[in-house]
């Protein structure tokens, strides 16, 4: 299967261990360009928006993933805690979320829908949570 991986930047090093393990298991993964432009170019997440539009500008990261999501079967969302929520979404990824959805794509969570303004949406689209574990996929 081909996935794509999908979760807030802060989940690099989590991203970057589901990706080595859903690869041993066969599947293809796609992550997102800021992945590996951390590991290549050393970037850093931008702290201000107006860095962050800056970045966005030079490298295209919603588009660029947008299409990887429409390359892939499915999505993992890599959603562990953050700022204090169990099971954290962003904004950004609450699109990829939303573009899967739209295209019929199948969403797996790592952990179950979290407590937050948009959960009802979340739980809308129908994900199927693992529990924290890859080989339910």
């Amino acid at each position: 299967m081909i996935i794509a991986l999908c979760g807030s930047l802060a989940f690099h090093k989590e991203m970057r261990l589901a990706q080595r393990e859903l690869t041993s298991f066969g599947h293809r993964v796609f992550v997102p360009k800021s992945l590996d432009l951390i590991e290549k170019e050393g970037f850093v997440k931008p702290t201000t928006v107006d860095e962050r539009l800056r970045a966005e500008k030079k490298y295209d990261f919603i588009r660029e993933h947008f299409r990887k999501i429409t390359k892939a079967d499915a999505i993992l969302v890599i959603n562990p805690t953050h700022h204090g929520v169990k099971g954290y979404i962003g904004g950004n990824t609450f699109l990829e979320m939303g573009i899967a959805f739209y295209l019929g794509k199948t969403i797996y969570l790592i952990n179950p829908v979290p407590k937050m303004d948009y959960e009802l949406e979340l739980a809308a689209m129908h994900p199927i949570v693992l529990d924290g574990d890859l080989r339910a996929l």
